[in-house]
C-alpha cells in the first residue's frame, strides 16, 4: 500500500508559523512517527509552496498511488487547477485541514478541492493526516 501526504504553501513553517492555530510541532518531526505508526505501508510526503508543482505530483502518483492526502494550504480556496488535477486521476484523495476552515476568514470557507475528495477533514489539527491514512487503510482491507 502506497499513500503520499501533500502538504501546500506554508505548510513548511508548522512549529513556527502561528503556533497558536498551527501548533508548535514541526511537519517533518509529526511525519516520523507517522512513519513509526504506520509501517506496513509505504508513506511517502511531498510539500511545495508552487500551485504548478503540487498539480505534477498529483499527476505523477494520481494512476498508482492507493491514495492521496492533501492539505493544499490556501491554493484550497482559490486553485481551480488543483481541483481538476485531483478530478483528473483514478487515486482517492482526502482533503486535510490543521484548522476549523469553517471557522476562520469567509475566504476559506469554500474549497475547490472537497468535490473532488472522497471527503474532507477539517480542525481535528495534526490527527486529520492520521485519521486520512485510516481511511485508506479500512478501505484496503
Amino acid at each position: 500500500m502506497e499513500i503520499l501526504i501533500i502538504n501546500g504553501p506554508n505548510l513548511n513553517l508548522l512549529g513556527k508559523r502561528e503556533p497558536e492555530i498551527y501548533g508548535h510541532q514541526t511537519f517533518e518531526d509529526y511525519f516520523s512517527g507517522l512513519k513509526k505508526k504506520y509501517k506496513k505501508i509505504k508513506l511517502s510526503y511531498f510539500q511545495s509552496n508552487s500551485e504548478g508543482a503540487l498539480i505534477d505530483k498529483i499527476h505523477e502518483v494520481g494512476f498508482s498511488y492507493d491514495g492521496i492526502v492533501i492539505n493544499a494550504g490556501a491554493y484550497t480556496h482559490t486553485s481551480i487547477a488543483i481541483g481538476d488535477a485531483i478530478g483528473g486521476i483514478t487515486t482517492p484523495v482526502i482533503e486535510v485541514h490543521i484548522s476549523n476552515i469553517h471557522a476562520r476568514e469567509t475566504f476559506r470557507h469554500r474549497s475547490y478541492l472537497a468535490a473532488k475528495c472522497v471527503g474532507s477533514i477539517v480542525g481535528l489539527g495534526l490527527m486529520g493526516y492520521d485519521l486520512g491514512i485510516d481511511y485508506f487503510i479500512s478501505k484496503k482491507t
